[in-house]
Formats: structure tokens, sequence, C-alpha cells
């Protein structure tokens, strides 16, 4: 499996950014993804998940109410809608697939939020 995060980019405070990662090499129908990040000098976090059975959504507490995760099987892609961001959530960001273990991950793309 293949996994190419995409869209990030520098956005103001209160703006909002659309990143979508692109899957090869399975349908995205039959594994569960997921988003996580990290923020400069601090680990690797949970942002948001959706899974394979009937496309449940979790979210970190941080995030929710403010951003979406979604899939388009038909594009194999997975998406992350970021709405009112914070300069708390600059970070890259990373997609990945197979939960709970998350056995595959892409190359993360880079969001920075300034004030």
């Amino acid at each position: 499996v293949q996994l190419q995060a995409s869209g990030g980019g520098l956005v103001l405070a209160g703006g909002s950014l659309r990143l979508s990662c692109a899957v090869s090499g399975r349908t995205l129908g039959v594994t569960g993804m997921g988003w996580f990040r990290q923020a400069p000098g601090k680990a690797r976090e949970f942002v948001a998940s959706i899974s394979r059975r009937d496309g449940s959504t979790f979210y970190a507490d941080s995030v929710k109410g403010r951003f979406t995760i979604s899939r388009d099987n038909a594009k194999n892609t997975l998406n992350l809608q970021m709405d009112s961001l914070t300069p708390e959530d600059t970070a890259i960001y990373y997609c990945a697939a197979d939960p709970p273990t998350w056995g595959y991950w892409g190359k993360g793309t880079l969001v920075t939020v300034s004030s």
C-alpha cells in the first residue's frame, strides 16, 4: 500500500486547508484510515480516523468540531478538511492505514499556521 499526502501549505490563523491522501495498492474501502500529525519538538499524535466498516469517524479532542475526515472510495482518496486553524495546528500531517497498528504511512505534508 502506498500513501501520498498533499495539500499542506501556509495559512493565516482562522483559515482553512484541505489535505488529501492518495491511496494505491489497495482499495480504500477495505481498510480503516487516519490522519496523524507531528509538531516541531513533539511526538506524533492522532488527529482523526475513519472506519472501514461503516465510515464512523473519530477525532482528537483538540480538533473536534474544526476538522472533518472523509473518504472518496471511487477516487481512492482520504481527505481532511481543516477549518478555524490555529498556530497550534502547525505540524507535519501524515496519513496512515490499517488500524490499530497503523502499518502503512505516507510521507507527510507540512501545514504552517501563522498568527
